[in-house]
């Protein structure tokens, strides 16, 4: 068969393995799959091995199943289950089969049982304390439990009734018997199921003991016939104990195979459900689905295109050693993508009037809706001599090279005319009131006759008699940049990550489809929503600092 050509080193070792037939067996059909925890909403973090997986699975032609992890019943839940549905289906990804480790309870129960028979398992009557107290340390072996040379035939009843819910959680667990002084201290001996009187959402109250993750998530692998355990970095030292569970599963070959890649780590963003979980139960944020959160959901819902964070995760690449990426790169993929499919707009923040004295009348000005795309056309913004614009666009006392309007300069409003400053108003306060200009009729944008009229800038506006009042929502990430060692993350909690405020739009945003994407003119990509009013929420701002 002619394979695929590798682009990274987990192509090249799938490669290898078609090359010398290893699945020659199962008709050289490459099984892989993505089994997050139902514990918490899928993060960025979670995109890139999405990305792994399924492209792998397309890319050989290969099988995936959606697998949820769920082993620990105290933390998982439906709405989980269908969040993950949810982000891997608005990625664009296809998976073969949705399946669930608890799919196998009767199975992994069974093959627990065989272990204990081969003399692989016990039942220990340690603490989990005593436990962590006797693993020992990286350069000191662990002590030997008391109870690890009971018989088989004890073993097999103990655990028989650690099922029948003969005894109270952590009487008992059942251990693998490994090596108490390996120099990987996974594999001392570690626990294969430990007693949990909890109901499980999907089994109930059935089970009362309860599969490891170690244990079950290889097992699970090699039960759905799974060739390649894709995974992250921080599970290559627990390698050695999943192939230990899978070769004496019983199970037939050919056995899954784990490789590690690097994950994704970005500055300033929390990687952690355990840490976004906290913020949504302190209720420093709104929900999984907050636009500053991490999480799928929340990117979704701050309207960041799914093919950007592709792009993104795509850009980075597949690697095997630990680097952490600059969310600059991850802004850019945004904009990029942003910038070839969303329409223009005009909205101004700290809105200040600027009367056109000499221009009477109204009239319908021409506006490309997407400069970068001829084939989207343009649309008429009306135009009435008296117009609002950004506070920030106006200056009394004007650093040096200075480009926007000042007293006796001028400036264009973006698609109309250039206007020059003749006068001020200021209220009682000294702060501008309105701003008194003239314009130049043979100025009109679009117009190719040479006027002689120059002007320094170009400037959002928004029509005094037609725009709109609405609701800009700003947001810097949810990390302060400093950390320090053994620092706690609420220290670096950055309590102002979200600026409500008031500004001027154009009707045509207001009367725009919710979700709909726009570039506000320079300021940055929004989304609308409704909300009372329009609402603009912040994308990603327009200033990019990654270095392509």
């Amino acid at each position: 068969m002619k394979l695929p050509e590798a682009t990274n080193f987990i192509e090249q070792i799938i490669n290898e393995e078609l090359e010398a037939g290893k699945f020659e067996g199962i008709g050289n059909e490459i099984h892989v799959r993505f089994p997050p925890e139902p514990n918490g909403y899928l993060h960025i973090g979670h995109v890139k091995a999405m990305c792994i997986n399924f492209g792998v699975k397309e890319k050989y032609a290969g099988t995936l199943n959606l697998r949820m992890d769920d082993t620990n019943p105290a933390k998982e839940d439906y709405e989980y289950v269908n969040s993950i549905v949810e982000a891997v289906k608005w990625l664009g990804f296809e998976y073969d089969k949705l399946v669930f480790a608890s799919d196998y309870y009767d199975k992994l129960y069974e093959i627990a049982e065989k272990y204990i028979l081969d003399g692989n398992a016990y039942v220990c009557d340690l603490s989990a304390e005593e436990i962590t107290a006797t693993r020992g340390t990286l350069t000191e072996a662990g002590t030997p439990s008391p109870y690890r040379d009971r018989s088989v035939e004890e073993n097999l009843r103990l655990f028989r009734e650690m099922k029948a819910g003969k005894y109270p959680d952590g009487a008992k667990v059942l251990r693998a018997k490994i090596d108490m002084a390996s120099p990987n201290l996974n594999m001392r001996d570690p626990v294969v199921y430990r007693i949990a009187h909890v109901p499980h959402y999907r089994t109930g109250d059935k089970w009362c003991i309860y599969p490891m993750y170690d244990f079950a998530h290889p097992v699970s692998d090699a039960i759905e016939g799974i060739t390649h355990s894709l995974c992250s970095l921080e599970f290559e030292n627990h390698r050695p104990l999943y192939n230990w569970f899978v070769e004496r599963s019983g199970l037939p070959a050919p056995l899954p195979r784990q490789i590690e890649f690097a994950r994704l780590n970005i500055t300033n963003t929390l990687m952690s459900k355990r840490y976004l979980k906290k913020l949504v139960d302190e209720k420093f944020v709104r929900g999984w689905d907050d636009p500053r959160m991490p999480t799928i959901m929340g990117l979704k819902n701050r309207g960041v295109p799914p093919e950007a964070l592709k792009k993104f995760c795509a850009d980075v690449g597949v690697a095997k050693a630990y680097s952490v990426v600059d969310k600059a790169q991850l802004d850019s993929c945004i904009r990029d993508v942003l910038n070839a499919k969303a329409e223009r707009a005009m909205a101004v923040l700290n809105p200040v009037r600027l009367t056109v004295t000499n221009y009477s009348g109204e009239e319908e000005l021409d506006f490309d809706k997407n400069p970068t795309d001829p084939a989207a056309g343009t649309r008429k913004v009306r135009f009435t001599g008296s117009v609002y614009i950004d506070g920030d666009d106006f200056s009394l006392n004007p650093p040096p090279k200075y480009k926007r309007l000042q007293k006796g300069g001028t400036v264009r409003l973006k698609g109309a005319y250039i206007v020059r400053c003749d006068d001020v108003k200021l209220d009682k306060d000294g702060r501008v009131e309105e701003l008194l200009c003239t314009y130049f009729p043979e100025t009109k944008s679009g117009s190719s006759a040479e006027t002689g009229v120059k002007a320094k800038g170009v400037i959002q506006w928004v029509d005094c008699k037609y725009g709109v009042d609405a609701e800009v929502r700003q947001y810097e990430s949810l990390l302060n940049d400093e950390e320090y060692p053994d620092q706690d993350y609420a220290e670096r909690l950055n309590k102002n990550s979200e600026k409500t405020i008031p500004a001027k739009a154009e009707p045509y945003l207001a009367e725009s489809a919710d979700e709909t994407p726009f570039q506000l003119m320079r300021t940055g990509y929004y989304k609308k929503s409704s909300d009372g009013g329009p609402v603009l929420s912040e994308i990603v701002s327009l200033k990019d600092s990654f270095n392509k």
